[in-house]
């Protein structure tokens, strides 16, 4: 057997120490992929431990992100502010060596890994956003954006139906800057996999459009080394099959699913450190294999050289320089505010009915015009969401300089390549889908949460009242799945206006994605007499009062809210008074300060009603014990949208019967 490089046994070793201490783990992949990562990580990828951040670093996603430790110890070793205090720490509370790799948590790591296959698509995303921006801002001797992304993927990550969507858009963009290492070991936590994935991997991949390097050694760094050369020289995205065993160097758990999500044992690694000819204690890597990993000189050389050519840039480039900068720092423009308060304004003195999704996409066109950064797609339903516009520009093959990608019907690998996009920087993501297909791209909204990333997600067919497409595609729980996920701003809009203030708390929101939800049907541009209209940014607003004391409260979102006005209107001549309030985002609502929110809804006003056709548990801490919900709890049906409004309860006379109830 061989016993591998004293640098790679680095890797082995700490992996090892690491999943004994914490009694949990996945020791197998990392001691498997030692090789492929140390002649990676030495001699090919381009990064500056001092600076993780440098925008022109080569971008590298562990996919298969149970093998954290793999990542660690090439981020300890080569200079990373990742320490060996950290490395003994390994998944306990508060480390920055967490199960699995979390972005914004570990410096020098570029994705949240873990559900498997997402970090390659998000590796897609990475090469998307590097393309995109080297053909708008490199030219002749100025490569200012000129990186390859890289990716580790195991047998899991190929399994999942994501590797698949995304795999087959990168071949069809041709993102030749993407190289992906397959490590091949054939085992997975059931065992070996030949079993249930007997798939053609590299056929499959060359059909996709890529070109394959097949049955490399991984243990061997000669044949790993003209294999990333290779790739680096194709004009297609690569894919890089390394045959190596699971659990290299344990004596009695090397190829095996033992050694996979399990501690090796005290026992088994003291033979596998004797079976290595590994001799130094736990936790201890001799000085000169630290010298001999130290990346910290050769990037900041790099990144030194990089600084340099983007000073000439800015000299003979100034214009695009500063747009280049001011893309990376996502900087708004400075009539920002007065754009979107004009355009709102614009809105509200028309007497017009729109579908929210229109207003939608009228507004994208604008948005077009004053943020250079901004790219859009949508899941082959371009139309149908609203957001392409006139002037946007496709990515293809040839020319990625554009603003709107095609994703084709791939909604899970469209929302993780905007992931990717997004952690890239440089770029503001928006993509498309309807509301019930958000359901295909769950993990992936989940994981853009779990990160905090500055994702727009555009989701049209709101509600029944879509119609006769059926229950199908008619969401009813989705808008409660939003709102309960961490992190999350949810928009529902009830017409033209607070479409633009949706839109604008999307670009604004830095610190979290944002669902932006509209509708099929045509809404009303509403009367705001009286209303400030920046108060819509709060998220919950008074849209209409009543002249006399309150008597009850409606609160209703997105195609309700007009319904709501127009009973409380009824009942003011019935000599009953109904306060109206419109509340589009929940979470900026409950972001506001207590006396806003209780002067929006007063805690003596227990009279409260809430209209949304969607799933009502959201709503019963804002109505209370007292309070009554007009919501769905079934699917819907296929039937024209105002039949099932009416068959569902939301009509002017079912709410007028529930608050004379309540009353």
């Amino acid at each position: 057997m061989s016993k591998g490089t004293r640098n790679s046994n680095a890797i082995r070793a700490l992996t090892m120490d690491a999943v004994q201490k914490a009694g949990c783990g996945h020791p197998g992949a990392p001691m498997g992929m030692a090789e492929i990562a140390e002649v990676l990580w030495r001699n090919y990828l381009k990064h500056n431990p001092n600076n993780p951040g440098w925008i022109d670093r080569d971008r590298f996603v562990l996919s298969n992100g149970h093998g954290s430790m793999l990542l660690y110890s090439l981020l300890h070793l080569s200079g990373y502010a990742l320490t060996m205090e950290d490395i003994k720490n390994f998944r306990q509370l508060d480390s920055i060596t967490a199960g699995h790799p979390e972005f914004a948590e570990t410096p020098g790591v570029e994705t949240t890994t873990g559900p498997l296959g997402q970090g390659f698509a998000n590796a897609v995303g990475m090469a998307i956003a590097e393309k995109v921006l080297g053909a708008r801002f490199n030219r002749p001797d100025f490569p200012i954006v000129d990186h390859y992304t890289y990716t580790f993927v195991g047998d899991g990550c190929l399994m999942e139906g994501i590797s698949h969507e995304a795999a087959s858009l990168a071949g069809t963009l041709n993102l030749s800057k993407l190289i992906c290492i397959y490590d091949s070991n054939r085992i997975s936590i059931d065992g070996d996999i030949s079993g249930w994935f007997t798939d053609d991997t590299a056929s499959r991949f060359k059909a996709y459009g890529w070109d394959v390097i097949d049955s490399v050694n991984g243990h061997a760094p000669e044949e790993i080394s003209k294999a990333i050369s290779a790739g680096k020289e194709s004009t297609k995205p690569c894919l890089i099959c390394c045959d190596t065993k699971i659990g290299f160097g344990s004596p009695n758990k090397e190829n095996s699913a033992s050694s996979h999500g399990n501690p090796l044992g005290e026992e088994e690694i003291q033979l596998t450190r004797e079976a290595l000819g590994w001799e130094w204690p736990p936790f201890e890597i001799p000085e000169d294999v630290y010298q001999s990993w130290d990346c910290r000189k050769k990037g900041e050389i790099a990144e030194k050289a990089w600084s340099e050519m983007m000073n000439n840039y800015r000299t003979k480039y100034p214009e695009l320089a500063m747009q280049f900068e001011l893309c990376l720092e996502s900087k708004l423009p400075s009539a920002w505010n007065s754009k979107l308060l004009d355009w709102a304004t614009e809105i509200q003195g028309k007497e017009q009915t729109i579908a929210s999704r229109n207003a939608s996409g009228e507004l994208i066109a604008k948005l077009d015009t004053i943020l250079p950064n901004l790219i859009g797609g949508s899941a082959d339903l371009s139309s149908s969401n609203c957001t392409s516009w006139p002037d946007a520009r496709p990515l293809t093959s040839t020319d990625c300089s554009g603003n709107y990608i095609f994703y084709g019907v791939r909604e899970f690998g469209m929302t993780a390549i905007t992931n990717g996009i997004a952690l890239h920087g440089g770029l503001r993501p928006f993509s498309g889908t309807f509301l019930v297909f958000m359901e295909y791209a769950r993990n992936a909204v989940r994981m853009s949460a779990l990160m905090k990333i500055p994702n727009i997600f555009v989701y049209t067919h709101d509600s029944i009242g879509q119609g006769e497409d059926g229950p199908t595609h008619q969401p009813v729980e989705q808008l409660s799945n939003l709102r309960s996920t961490p992190n999350m701003n949810v928009w529902r809009p009830c017409d033209a206006v607070e479409t633009v203030f949706a839109w604008k708390s999307a670009i604004e929101n830095l610190q979290s994605p944002t669902s932006l939800v509209f509708s099929r049907q045509g809404l009303p541009t509403l009367s705001r007499d009286g209303v400030k209209i920046n108060e819509i940014s709060k998220g919950g607003y008074i849209i209409f009062e009543p002249k006399n004391d309150l008597d009850c409260i409606i609160i209703a979102t997105g195609s309700e809210v007009a319904l709501a006005v127009k009973v409380a209107e009824g009942l003011e001549k019935e000599g009953v008074f109904v306060r109206v309030v419109s509340m589009p985002c929940v979470e900026m609502f409950e972001s506001q300060d207590l006396s806003y929110r209780d002067f929006v809804l007063p805690p003596a006003m227990d009279k409260r009603i809430a209209i949304e056709a969607s799933h009502p548990d959201q709503w019963y801490k804002f109505v209370g014990r007292e309070g009554r919900i007009i919501g769905i709890q079934s699917f819907g049906s296929s039937a024209p949208g105002p039949e099932l409004m009416q068959l569902f309860g939301f009509t002017e006379k079912n709410v007028k019967e529930v608050l004379k109830e309540i009353l």
